[in-house]
């Protein structure tokens, strides 16, 4: 089976959510379309699909900034703010993308909400 990265998230009966085995002391997991967020205490990880020309990333807590989030009309985007890395805005058309950055569609929403404001806890602590 090919994975198109036009495809819907996850099969059918998926939530958007990794095992939480996979990641046992994790507070937030969500399968996105380019990649899973991850969420701990005191970092954040983007686990990248194959088909992405990013690497999978580590962003400790102490270097994020804040979060730039938009739940979008077809695919949102959630962008991790970090120390040292550009924010990319995107354009009038496109959605930002830099390493920092995974989209999801409609059905990860609630998922992308949760990411959101349980990484921007991170940035108060």
């Amino acid at each position: 089976m090919v994975d198109l990265p036009w495809g819907r998230d996850g099969e059918a009966g998926d939530n958007g959510t990794d095992s939480v085995d996979d990641h046992a002391d994790a507070a937030v997991i969500c399968k996105f379309q380019d990649g899973t967020l991850v969420v701990y205490d005191d970092r954040v990880v983007i686990e990248r699909v194959g088909r992405s020309t990013f690497d999978d990333e580590t962003i400790p807590a102490a270097e994020i900034q804040g979060v730039d989030y938009s739940e979008g009309i077809t695919i949102g985007y959630l962008q991790v703010e970090q120390t040292g890395v550009e924010v990319d805005a995107g354009g009038l058309f496109s959605d930002p993308v830099n390493e920092n950055t995974v989209h999801f569609g409609r059905g990860n929403r609630e998922c992308a909400r949760t990411a959101r404001d349980e990484i921007l806890s991170l940035v108060r602590t």
